[in-house]
């Protein structure tokens, strides 16, 4: 049975070195809310993690929408930021990557998707938030998901059946007898291991950062009583670091993310050889 992340809250709260508390260290139950609406036991609930989620879809929009519902021929603060962080995805990932001619009409999927993920990464260090909602596996998954069946219908649209399996499965006659096993790993790697990176790289970055920022912030205040203050002080100044750290990674993720996106649309349109 896990433990209540309320109870376990209120013992990190109440707990410091010199009162004959062991350090309470973050674990598995540093990812768990009770349900804010709901009945935990019966799946049908609704928590903070997915509250901050429906919260950043809505700050997405709305960041948009605000900025380009009355565009301007010399733009405002706001259409001015909204237009570089779009042309920094445009140019940046997909024209790099796709070129203008084929990539354009997958610039607002890929723009989406990437202040999606960064918003849900930033949520870690916002106050009152403070947890990065892509650190629960499954909201990666499901966008790694979402990719994969753009990817996977492409590569049928663009090639047809035939075309398709031998896109998935890196068919080369010229491999002669080594061609079975090749295609089989080649099938492993695309249909199966592809989709699981995808999801795991931006879990995994987002789940440790949220650790280290929950250590050193526990750290703090356990270590905050008698002579233990000048430590506490050490431990701050790594939740500071750790903190500025956390905002580069949270966008590089958002970035690698969507890179990884275009590359395979990029891979289903090209043809194969």
């Amino acid at each position: 049975m896990s433990a209540d992340p309320t109870q376990v809250l209120a013992f990190e709260t109440d707990c410091h070195i010199f009162d004959g508390c062991g350090f309470p260290s973050p674990g598995l139950h540093s990812f768990l809310y009770q349900p804010l609406w709901g009945d935990g036991d019966s799946n049908l609930y609704f928590n903070k993690p997915m509250l901050l989620a429906l919260l950043g879809s809505i700050v997405v929009i709305g960041f948009f929408w605000a900025a380009f519902r009355r565009p301007q021929v010399v733009p405002g603060k706001l259409q001015m930021v909204a237009e570089a962080g779009y042309d920094f995805v445009r140019r940046g990932v997909v024209y790099e990557t796709m070129g203008k001619r084929e990539g354009e009409k997958y610039v607002p999927f890929v723009v989406a998707l990437f202040f999606f993920v960064w918003m849900m990464n930033l949520w870690s260090i916002i106050p009152l938030a403070q947890f990065p909602v892509t650190s629960i596996i499954a909201y990666p998954a499901a966008l790694a998901l979402i990719v994969y069946l753009v990817w996977v219908s492409l590569t049928f649209r663009k090639h047809g059946f035939v075309g398709a399996l031998k896109n998935f499965t890196g068919y080369d006659k010229s491999l002669g007898a080594a061609l079975p096993v090749v295609m089989l790993i080649e099938a492993f790697s695309n249909l199966l291991v592809r989709p699981f990176t995808h999801a795991v790289r931006l879990f995994a970055n987002m789940f440790a950062g949220h650790i280290l920022l929950v250590l050193f912030t526990i750290a703090s205040w356990y270590l905050l009583n008698g002579i233990g203050i000048a430590y506490a002080g050490v431990s701050f100044v790594m939740v500071l670091v750790m903190t500025a750290f956390e905002l580069f990674i949270q966008a590089l993720q958002a970035y690698v993310f969507v890179l990884l996106t275009v590359t395979y649309i990029q891979g289903a349109l090209a043809e194969h050889h």
